[in-house]
């Protein structure tokens, strides 16, 4: 799968791109549920919690694809 990714031109850097953007976008998503009055404070954490688990995903694609590149 992975040698499929880097075929259709999917880099590593695009990978870790999403990583980080996964980080920012997770505490986006806690904050504004955090405002939002009709969410309790649990709720607003397990959403920063659930978007907040993209992030390792993205970083260990990034790594592999890295890996994939210097075949």
């Amino acid at each position: 799968m992975l040698e499929k990714l880097h075929d259709m031109g999917i880099k590593s850097e695009y990978a870790y791109m999403g990583g980080f953007a996964s980080i920012i976008l997770s505490f986006i998503s806690w904050a504004v549920s955090r405002g939002n009055p009709r969410h309790d404070r649990a709720q607003s954490d397990r959403w920063g919690i659930f978007v907040g688990h993209w992030a390792p995903t993205f970083f260990a694609l990034g790594i592999a694809l890295r890996l994939e590149e210097k075949k």
